[in-house]
């Protein structure tokens, strides 16, 4: 197993008291180094994502806006993206140029090495970005630009993304509602940011079936249903998909203790979690994985279930 972090992720800065600060990815990185689970032997250096991977998911027009506004700003500037909820710093466009290229490095990585999954430490988080809007506290989307890097270097037919943040992923959502070779699923909190993600939204035109939402009351049962909705669910659909890369927007917000979310999740069910979904990598993918860090922000409950996902990893 690898992990891909590196200092520039904190350089993006929010405001004080902002949930998606940049002592996310410190915390996360202390609890694995303390473990021993993250060492240098094991660490994956990120490269820069370029201009034309970055518009394989965004518009021209969209990737230009975010580097002027970013680079008006003085060094410790902090202001709103135009487009909508992100907050941004000078720096904000590197590390989110970054965040994406770790995601292509750990694809690399795993498409190499079949079988050693990679942890993706990163931020600015990337799901909600859509193609021409930043929102969400996501400015480019990761994960997306990562199933498109994947597709066009390594000729891939079926990828797999699944997303178990407590908010719906639209963006990714978005990019691909029409595409039958990546396949979108999400659990999150029913009525939520960014209210999308009915049962109902299951793609469009070719891509019809193979995007699957849902959408789950925030009651006592919310942590059956998610691990339902993996364990029965989405291990079904994948018998007749047969992914050869499977991808996860690991969000820790539907921990019990995030202040953002409502479910009930522990430690363990991200374990169980994990599990699941490399069984599926195993089975149809050999065991080519990579998980991209999105939501999660109480940071001792971030820490402890970023440890038990890269255990189950392991």
């Amino acid at each position: 197993m690898k992990f891909v972090s590196d200092p520039i992720y904190t350089a993006h800065l929010t405001s004080p008291g902002h949930p998606e600060r940049p002592e996310r990815v410190k915390v996360i990185n202390i609890a694995l180094e303390a473990t021993k689970l993250k060492t240098p032997e094991n660490s994956l250096t990120p490269r820069k994502a370029t201009e034309k991977e970055i518009t394989s998911c965004h518009t021209k027009k969209y990737f230009d806006l975010v580097k002027k506004e970013t680079s008006d700003l003085e060094p410790t500037q902090i202001t709103s993206l135009s487009t909508g909820d992100v907050e941004i710093s000078s720096d904000s466009f590197d590390a989110a140029l970054y965040a994406a290229g770790g995601v292509l490095t750990a694809i690399d990585h795993v498409m190499s090495k079949a079988g050693s999954p990679v942890y993706c430490i990163v931020r600015p988080p990337g799901h909600h970005a859509t193609p021409d809007r930043g929102m969400g506290f996501c400015l480019f989307n990761n994960i997306a630009i990562g199933a498109r890097y994947a597709q066009k270097k390594y000729q891939l037919q079926r990828v797999l993304i699944v997303d178990w943040d407590v908010h719906h992923g639209n963006g990714t959502q978005d990019i691909f509602y029409n595409d039958p070779t990546v396949f979108y699923m999400s659990t999150h909190e029913k009525d939520l940011y960014p209210m999308t993600g009915r049962a109902d939204e299951t793609g469009k035109g070719l891509g019809k079936g193979t995007t699957l939402n849902f959408p789950i009351e925030p009651t006592s049962k919310a942590r059956e249903e998610v691990l339902e909705a993996f364990d029965v669910h989405l291990r079904n659909a994948m018998k007749t998909f047969k992914p050869e890369l499977v991808l996860i927007s690991a969000g820790f917000d539907g921990h019990v203790n995030d202040p953002l979310g409502h479910f009930n999740l522990i430690d363990d069910d991200f374990y169980r979690l994990t599990v699941i979904v490399k069984e599926i990598a195993n089975e149809h993918a050999k065991g080519r994985l990579v998980s991209v860090l999105e939501g999660g922000y109480d940071l001792r409950a971030l820490a402890s279930a970023s440890l038990a996902h890269a255990k189950a990893l392991l």
